[in-house]
């Protein structure tokens, strides 16, 4: 995730960066399939809200707030952690809320 997290760093808040991420989320999934689980997670946390967005006005607060939390939750997962840790980082990204 630490590749990810520094791309993401450098992204702008807009819902482009997210839908990027989401591509490079499924990329990594294809390459690492230990990581296709938690990948398809992030990817689907990330979806509910592009699609809640999508043609739609983006609060500039929410789209900070939530492009925030995101980069939070990306640098608080650990790929090479054993399994506990790696099915604690499952279960927080599945009980995530990035935007509500």
């Amino acid at each position: 995730m630490n590749d990810l997290h520094a791309w993401l760093s450098e992204q702008h808040h807009g819902l482009r960066t997210f839908q990027n991420f989401q591509q490079k989320l499924e990329t990594l999934g294809r390459d690492d399939p230990a990581q296709r689980g938690l990948c398809r997670l992030l990817s689907e946390l990330v979806g509910s809200y592009v699609e809640a967005f999508d043609e739609a006005p983006l609060p500039v607060e929410v789209a900070d707030s939530t492009y925030h939390r995101l980069l939070t939750l990306v640098a608080s997962l650990d790929l090479r952690g054993d399994a506990e840790r790696r099915l604690i980082d499952i279960n927080r990204v599945a009980t995530c809320e990035l935007w509500r």
